[in-house]
């Protein structure tokens, strides 16, 4: 790939397409993605605003055709490249798509689509398409079909032996089979809370038909069918990256495009979101015993909402960089850090003029919610931990310190800790964003509709819901915060294959202790008190509990065993009158 900076615009209706493609494609030093949205309307708003600053920002946009649903999707798909056609000549456009219908692709490729590649392409062409595509080339992944035809065709014009021609149908029959089967494993894989299990099954039968695919390519492939395979090979495999291991030094904002992929800051950042990605398709059932303002949602929303909230902090942390944020501003930034994401969650996830009515008013509800910024600051968001120690991972690669433990920044441990972090910011904040919705909107007919769970939308069942929540806070403002205090630790939610639990890591809270007063203060002292005084009065009991059993095994038990010996003795000396069973002596 050329030096100059490739800048990418992803349309695509799937939340977890978007962002998995947006992390893959950061890896790449060259490659940066400007944004991502969901709808052609979004994409051409944000198309707009950069015309009119740089016409030539965007090199490349990469879009879904109609996310390959219904025929109606697809064309207004087709329509939205010609838009885009019209309105900016320049603009290449990369149709990476599900979409394998060859009058589709010579439709889009009508309208001006410049490239065409398939969901699930390796990574290698995917980039060396992007590229051909930005220098002004075109790139056109063959289908399944096409592909097949094409074989098909080249078999007929070059083995006229029957024999050649059998073992090609074969081929391509066991393939179309294989692939069938392949297919249905995938998406059982991708079904959200599968058993850990049933996943490592699906896993090794995935694997299993990979292998087996790879095998009947290899035993049953025409000779002129390899050689075309081998010469495709060499134009897609990219030039080998340099290895620029040794010259790694402390990195700046100049330096970062020089490092290889794996100690590249920002890939640092794409595996740990890519493994919090995969752990969002798990289960998000409440399994504690705390309940969150999430749980009113349901799963499909509650995901929705993870994502969204991952997906701003990934831009804020892009800000960041380009703001060349210093390590030692990370504390002052945090309050505004956190309200920020919170602001742009709770106005995607609701929709900038979504309104309700409530009575007779109709209530912009985005401009509503986030006028409840300072209660949701106070409640939740100034109590989410370890934020600083998180953005310091990412942005500068500093080491974790957790569980009195240090692991280095590009350590499996380090990774492991830093992702219950950012697990714990993605369930906090958005319960941050739940919250208002519970204390002004919680019985509106169209936001249960929209958002709520069955099991949580009647009347009752929300202020049950809403009561214990309430218990929750007076708990935890009062005890259980003061209790963690003073254990030097901290409570983390994470998300686990059977949903969202909850576990504890130690960290040093010093300067917390000292500011703690009113009830709080009085909890910790409770709990000084107790630990005092508990060993004392545990040999206080010990002691008495002695005392009793000797009293009574020794004295009373000793005496009442002699009673019960004299009650026998007086028995046993009774006379009884004697049977005489032997016979007279005549």
């Amino acid at each position: 790939m050329s030096d100059r900076p490739l800048k990418l615009l992803l349309i695509d209706q799937d939340p977890i397409f978007r962002i998995g493609l947006r992390i893959t494609l950061e890896t790449i030093p060259n490659l940066q993605v400007i944004a991502e949205v969901e709808t052609d309307t979004a994409a051409l708003q944000i198309l707009a605003e950069i015309a009119n600053q740089d016409p030539n920002e965007v090199s490349l946009v990469i879009l879904e055709l109609g996310n390959g649903r219904s025929s109606l999707h697809q064309q207004l798909g087709l329509a939205f490249c010609q838009q885009l056609r019209n309105l900016y000549p320049n603009l290449p456009i990369l149709l990476l798509s599900s979409v394998q219908d060859q009058g589709l692709l010579v439709a889009a490729k009508a309208v001006g689509v410049n490239g065409y590649c398939l969901k699930g392409t390796p990574i290698a062409e995917l980039v060396t398409a992007i590229q051909e595509i930005a220098d002004g080339g075109s790139h056109w992944f063959r289908t399944r079909e096409e592909s097949s035809e094409n074989i098909l065709s080249l078999a007929t014009q070059h083995s006229p032996l029957p024999l050649t021609r059998v073992r090609n149908n074969l081929r391509l029959s066991g393939i179309g089979y294989i692939d069938a089967t392949l297919e249905a494993v995938t998406a059982q894989l991708r079904v959200p809370g599968l058993p850990i299990l049933d996943r490592a099954i699906l896993a090794g039968q995935r694997r299993e038909l990979l292998a087996a695919r790879w095998l009947v390519n290899r035993l049953l492939v025409l000779p002129q069918e390899r050689q075309e395979e081998q010469r495709q090979f060499i134009q897609v495999v990219p030039p080998p990256i340099p290895d620029l291991s040794n010259s790694i030094a402390p990195l700046n904002s100049q330096q970062t495009q020089t490092l290889p992929p794996l100690h590249h800051p920002k890939a640092l950042q794409s595996a740990l979101f890519s493994s919090c990605v995969t752990k969002l398709q798990f289960a998000l059932q409440n399994v504690t015993d705390t309940p969150l303002e999430i749980d009113i949602f349901r799963e499909d929303k509650k995901r929705e909402l993870l994502y969204l909230v991952l997906q701003k902090l990934a831009q804020q942390l892009d800000e960041m960089r380009v703001s060349q944020v210093e390590i030692n501003q990370l504390h002052d930034l945090k309050t505004t850090l956190l309200r920020d994401l919170w602001r742009a969650a709770v106005t995607d996830f609701y929709g900038k003029f979504y309104r309700v009515k409530v009575g007779d008013q109709s209530i912009e509800i985005v401009n509503f919610l986030l006028q409840n910024v300072e209660i949701v600051q106070t409640e939740i968001l100034n109590k989410v931990p370890l934020v600083v120690e998180l953005i310091s991972y990412l942005l500068f690669y500093t080491e974790i310190n957790i569980d009195n433990s240090s692991y280095p920044a590009f350590s499996p441990e380090a990774k492991s800790q830093a992702l219950m972090i950012l697990e714990n910011l993605l369930i906090q904040i958005a319960n941050g964003v739940a919250q208002p919705l519970l204390n002004s909107f919680a019985d509106v007919e169209v936001i249960k509709q929209n958002f709520y769970g069955r099991q949580l939308i009647s009347t009752r069942e929300i202020e049950k819901f809403r009561n214990n929540l309430s218990w929750k806070y007076r708990l935890n403002n009062n005890i259980k915060e003061a209790q963690a205090i003073f254990e030097s630790r901290y409570e983390l939610f994470v998300i686990i294959p059977r949903g969202i639990a909850k576990t504890s890591v130690y960290a040093p809270r010093n300067r917390e202790l000292a500011q703690l007063s009113g009830i709080p203060l009085f909890v910790t002292l409770l709990l000084e008190f107790r630990d005092a005084i508990a060993p004392r009065l545990k040999s206080l009991v010990a002691f008495l509990g002695n005392g009793i059993v000797f009293i009574l095994t020794q004295v009373i038990g000793r005496g009442l065993g002699l009673i019960g010996r004299g009650i026998l003795q007086g028995i046993g000396s009774v006379s009884l009158p004697e049977k005489n069973f032997k016979r007279r002596s005549k």
